[in-house]
């Protein structure tokens, strides 16, 4: 007697709903990036913001991540994700369509630009944590780990293709008028995501706990977790130091280095080079060295291109810096993508919202300080002293992941796998 195999599933690619949902997510993301690139050249080139002025508007940018990164897990899982992706999508588009108009009245300053910076921090924390929550409610369990892994290669390409495009669009729109650009990127995704045909279903009330619980266990697991805990820290000091080379970055470029915007756009673009090799190569990266120990050596071959940043000032800034940008983002790509893949093996699915809510918290949280310190050492120190502190600063991001586990871990144990079972819907924030 033969046995019927069951019929081979369709890529998500196929899936009408979760191709709205990655075309929007990955727009969104590439508009955030810009963003985050965009206000500092423009607080710079534009307003002439000190140093400390920088390290205020950069804190802003990620402020939201350390002020309601928790709760707004538990808030998302009791609320209709796709209006809250579409709202705070709009809400972005109308915040940044202001400045071009500002500037083009002769009024824009650099209060907008803090309030900007603000605003719009607060609606990606919400969109961030809702769509990576809202994948499960759209896909087959079967297929969360190929959404997700979908998801994270777009969030990490982003994260390198975005302060690319922002300077080919210094280059050929200049500073105020970028952000027309990115406006719209934010009015695309938000069209994308309506026309999502999933209905959600209204959550029952009746069953809700406190948002302090379940803050406390998401927060609680990553917390206790041998792994989460030494990836967490080293993202989270990782986060620090490079806010804190961000903060200096453009005044290093325009007043130490004489850039122009072409040469800032040039610098931006190798970065998005470097993490599209990095996106391509990942997987085979990965299969040869194993998911554990490519998270230790993503993260240990990261100092010799942070320190490339400083040392640009002894000479050859015109090559150093683009090479820099090219290998840090290329090792973040590959860090990203395998440690989000890793950490979403590790925590049942329930717990997947307020998992992902709590480890932006930690890691994110990190940023608006790294802003602040960075403003800070700047205006003390000056720019290059602080670049050096900063980049020696990666050794120590380096230090949980190379003290641990990870380091000759070459596939994830069975007892740290939460998918070894098949996964049981919970009947509270279904995430």
């Amino acid at each position: 007697m033969t046995t019927l195999e069951p019929a081979p599933q369709r890529s998500l690619i196929h899936h009408h709903d979760f191709r709205q949902l990655w075309a929007a997510e990955t727009i969104s993301q590439i508009g955030t990036q810009i963003t985050q690139i965009a206000l500092p050249i423009l607080a710079v080139i534009t307003l002439s913001a000190t140093e400390f002025e920088m390290g205020i508007l950069i804190a802003l940018e990620t402020l939201a991540f350390l002020v309601i990164g928790l709760p707004a897990g538990a808030w998302v899982d009791r609320w209709r994700r796709k209006r809250v992706l579409v709202v705070n999508d709009l809400v972005r588009a109308v915040a940044l369509a202001s400045l071009p108009l500002a500037y083009a009245f002769d009024m824009l300053t650099l209060w907008q630009l803090f309030a900007v910076a603000l605003v719009t921090g607060i609606a990606t924390v919400f969109f961030d944590v809702a769509y990576q929550s809202y994948l499960p409610s759209i896909v087959d369990k079967s297929q969360i780990v190929e959404g997700n892994s979908k998801l994270a290669i777009s969030q990490s390409v982003a994260q390198v293709a975005g302060p690319g495009a922002a300077g080919l669009l210094i280059k050929v729109l200049g500073a105020p008028l970028m952000f027309v650009f990115d406006a719209l990127s934010f009015i695309a995704s938000a069209l994308f995501i309506g026309r999502i045909r999933h209905e959600e279903p209204i959550h029952d009330r009746s069953t809700r706990r406190s948002l302090r619980v379940e803050i406390g266990e998401g927060l609680s697991f990553v917390l206790r977790h041998p792994l989460l805990r030494r990836i967490v820290a080293c993202t989270g000091t990782s986060n620090f130091f490079s806010t804190v080379t961000a903060t200096m970055l453009v005044l290093f470029m325009v007043r130490e280095l004489g850039f122009d915007a072409t040469q800032i756009g040039l610098t931006f673009s190798a970065g998005a080079v470097g993490g599209l090799i990095g996106a391509a190569t990942t997987t085979r990266f990965a299969k040869y060295f194993g998911d554990g120990r490519s998270i230790v050596l993503a993260a240990g071959l990261l100092i010799p291109f942070a320190v490339l940043v400083p040392l640009s000032a002894l000479g050859l800034a015109g090559i150093l810096l683009p090479l820099s940008w090219a290998g840090v983002s290329y090792l973040v790509v590959l860090y990203n993508i395998v440690q989000v893949s890793f950490r979403q093996r590790l925590c049942p699915i329930p717990l997947l919202g307020r998992m992902n809510a709590s480890i932006r918290f930690l890691v994110y949280g990190t940023m608006p300080i790294g802003g602040l310190v960075g403003g800070a050492l700047g205006a003390w120190l000056g720019v290059l002293p602080t670049l050096w502190i900063a980049a020696l600063g990666s050794i120590l991001a380096f230090l949980p992941v190379f003290l641990s586990p990870l380091r000759t871990m070459r596939d994830l144990p069975a007892e740290y796998d939460a998918h070894k079972e098949p996964a049981v819907e919970s009947e509270v924030g279904r995430v």
